[in-house]
């Protein structure tokens, strides 16, 4: 089974570091097969505003976007994807960043037009299985914010491989409970807010025998 850490401590966070706390989780039988980061490093790619977009006058695939990447002074970036829009947030590599894949962001001239950076797509930041263009953050992004922060990126994943007679640890739940019992912690279990009934309607059931069925 596999469980977010960050999800983990918000129901019990105790004073362990990733691999300390994979060591726990297996000492108390739920052995912990990996630990995985949720995506790779990804330095120097922010949030990006894409201000104006004007086609390429040497490309009829190719726009020239203005981007608000935080910085003083907007960038221009080449782009060829179909799916940008002015006044959407994307992810932005900017001069110095290397992608997953091992490419680096280098200044350069697309068909005579500087770019200084790259709209990214999920599966150029090693985070999506499908490329269908650059990838749409929404309103919530702040332009220039790491990507990482924007996307709740620094996690891990845990894979637990679980035994049979652990039923109760086949969710975040069960797992958080063992270890706040571990660490003498409190537990902290989500509030969650009572849905009114819209009908009164009832169903009339009969438990039989009674003593088997409390």
């Amino acid at each position: 089974m596999k469980i977010s850490e960050t999800w983990l401590r918000e129901w019990v966070d105790p004073d362990l570091d990733s691999v300390a706390l994979a060591h726990r989780l297996t000492m108390l039988g739920l052995e912990v097969d990996s630990v995985e980061p949720v995506a790779a490093e990804l330095s120097a790619v922010v949030v990006g505003k894409v201000l104006e977009i004007i086609r390429h006058p040497n490309a009829d695939r190719l726009s020239v976007c203005t981007v608000d990447a935080g910085q003083e002074q907007p960038l221009s970036i080449v782009c060829g994807a179909s799916n940008v829009q002015v006044g959407e947030h994307y992810p932005l590599a900017l001069i110095g960043a290397t992608l997953p894949g091992g490419l680096t962001i280098r200044r350069s001239k697309l068909r005579g037009e500087v770019s200084e950076g790259m709209l990214c797509s999920g599966t150029e930041l090693g985070i999506g299985e499908t490329e269908e263009g650059i990838l749409a953050l929404g309103d919530a992004a702040t332009p220039g914010t790491s990507i990482t922060t924007a996307l709740d990126l620094d996690d891990c994943i845990i894979d637990i491989d679980l035994t049979p007679n652990r039923a109760d640890c086949f969710c975040v739940l069960g797992v958080a409970r063992d270890v706040a019992a571990s660490e003498q912690l409190a537990f902290t279990e989500p509030e969650f807010a009572a849905i009114v009934p819209e009908i009164d309607t009832g169903y009339p059931v009969e438990l039989l025998p009674e003593a088997g069925c409390p």
